[in-house]
């Protein structure tokens, strides 16, 4: 069975990319992430859980570039990670509007903050990094709608889930979305703070 319900953007990509056929995990996680609510999605790897991601990220966007703060937030161990998904995103995004951004550790804060200044759609980084773009006024996350964190094993240190608590905790209206390979405790803790009321996916 094909890909299903998605925006024709996404579907003109998959074809392009020979993507046919979505995998069982695909075919369970991806309409239960498009409902909006909370999710723990759990599936080893090579089952496409960072495809997914990257669909379910641009559907809710519609693909499209709006306004100037991002819409969506996904969160990767570090700048290794965020380079690698940042090129994942550029090629489901080069025939779009939208704007898709790297941001790390190793990057000057200015730097990073100038260039948010000027739009983006999409913004990839790193708890620590993003919590510090959020302390010192360079992001702004008032039209969040989407938030991820793919590869989420690198929350068991306290150290990384905490910042991103802190980070949660001023955020109203965004949808979660936790990507692992399976269950961990303190990723089941995050239940406690800002994923309440969610929905677990495995496959």
């Amino acid at each position: 069975m094909p890909f299903r319900k998605l925006h024709p953007h996404l579907l003109e990509n998959l074809e392009r990319l020979e993507i046919e056929t979505p995998t069982p995990f695909q075919k369970s996680s991806i309409p239960v992430i498009k409902s909006g609510i909370n999710v723990f999605a759990f599936a080893k790897q090579g089952s496409g859980k960072t495809t997914t991601l990257v669909l379910t990220t641009l559907q809710k966007l519609k693909c499209e570039a709006i306004g100037d703060a991002p819409r969506a937030v996904v969160m990767v161990e570090n700048k290794e990670k965020v380079l690698e998904l940042y090129q994942t995103f550029i090629e489901y995004t080069k025939y779009s509007s939208l704007r898709v951004y790297a941001s790390y550790e190793q990057l000057h804060i200015d730097v990073q903050k100038s260039e948010i200044y000027l739009g983006i759609d999409i913004l990839i980084t790193t708890p620590k990094t993003l919590h510090n773009l959020f302390l010192t006024n360079g992001v702004s996350i008032s039209e969040l709608k989407i938030i991820s964190v793919d590869d989420a094993e690198f929350l068991s240190n306290k150290k990384e889930a905490t910042g991103l608590i802190a980070m949660a905790a001023s955020i109203k209206k965004s949808q979660f979305v936790i990507y692992a390979e399976k269950a961990h405790p303190q990723l089941k803790r995050l239940e406690n703070h800002f994923m309440e009321h969610s929905r677990t996916v495995t496959a």
